[in-house]
């Protein structure tokens, strides 16, 4: 059957029996949309068999990082919280198109050695069907570490996702989607933590301002901003005026609008998948 056929619920209950079936089981979470609903179902169906991992590194927006924890705390999970910087993986620094294997490679070799340590086999993570459309590298670290994808199993796409998080009373049902800051900075450029300090300050900004979907992408001086479409009426000239002042105080020497406006992996745009 089309799982666009396959009701959000009848896709809930396939994803308890698959969680049944996997047992004590550990979850790759960063607290963002996918990884929240897989743990909140995986605690309904688990209880204290499941356990939370997340890594905390200068590539993890610090908003993130809080709002996992407290989402942690209300569904009665173990958290994990391990400290892991990814700059200090050279390949990863050095920003190929591969980019997050590595990322994925050290994220679940982390994961394994704590499964090991809790005598836990199964690790999951918060894979789902439209990730499969995209350029993902790091599904091959995944497969490298055998790391299982309930979600893809049960057939959720993202759009499943939000509306199985709305019925689970989840609030990051309505979060935008936030992957790790590294994937504003153009493959090929190396990457730093005073970058990834100045997108998360521009990013920051951004959202105290009203604007909701956005990213702000980095070319060295330059800050490239990407905000949704419907989101062009915000932008009065006192709006410009704030982020021109604020950007440079953040350390960009200009500031340019893409008037094409925000989309999901632009930098991934070009690349072959096959």
């Amino acid at each position: 059957m089309s799982p666009s056929r396959i009701s959000v619920e009848e896709k809930i209950s396939n994803l308890e029996l698959i969680i049944k079936r996997m047992g004590p089981t550990l979850v790759a979470f960063s607290g963002g949309v996918d990884s929240s609903f897989l743990l909140a179902t995986a605690a309904k169906v688990l209880g204290d068999q499941v356990v939370a991992l997340m890594t905390l590194s200068p590539s993890t927006p610090s908003e993130d990082a809080q709002q996992a924890s407290a989402l942690v705390q209300s569904l009665h999970v173990r958290l994990l919280s391990i400290q892991h910087n990814e700059l200090a993986i050279p390949e990863y620094a050095a920003n190929p198109t591969n980019r997050c294997y590595f990322c994925k490679n050290s994220l679940y070799e982390i994961c394994r050695r704590e499964a090991n340590r809790l005598s836990i086999h199964a690790i999951a993570d918060g894979v789902n069907l439209d990730d499969l459309t995209d350029y993902r590298p790091g599904l091959q670290a995944a497969t490298e570490y055998g790391i299982t994808h309930p979600l893809i199993e049960a057939q959720f796409t993202k759009e499943d996702i939000r509306k199985g998080s709305k019925l689970l009373g989840l609030s990051t049902w309505e979060k935008p989607a936030s992957p790790c800051l590294a994937s504003r900075v153009p493959y090929g450029t190396p990457i730093t933590t005073n970058m990834l300090s100045q997108i998360a300050q521009g990013e920051l900004l951004l959202r105290s301002l009203g604007f909701r979907e956005l990213r702000v992408r980095h070319h060295r001086r330059i800050a490239r901003i990407e905000v949704d479409s419907e989101e062009f009426k915000k932008i009065s000239p006192l709006i410009v005026n704030s982020i021109k002042k604020n950007m440079k105080k953040i350390g960009f020497s200009s500031v340019m609008l893409d008037i094409a406006g925000y989309k999901r992996g632009r930098l991934n745009e070009g690349i072959r998948t096959d």
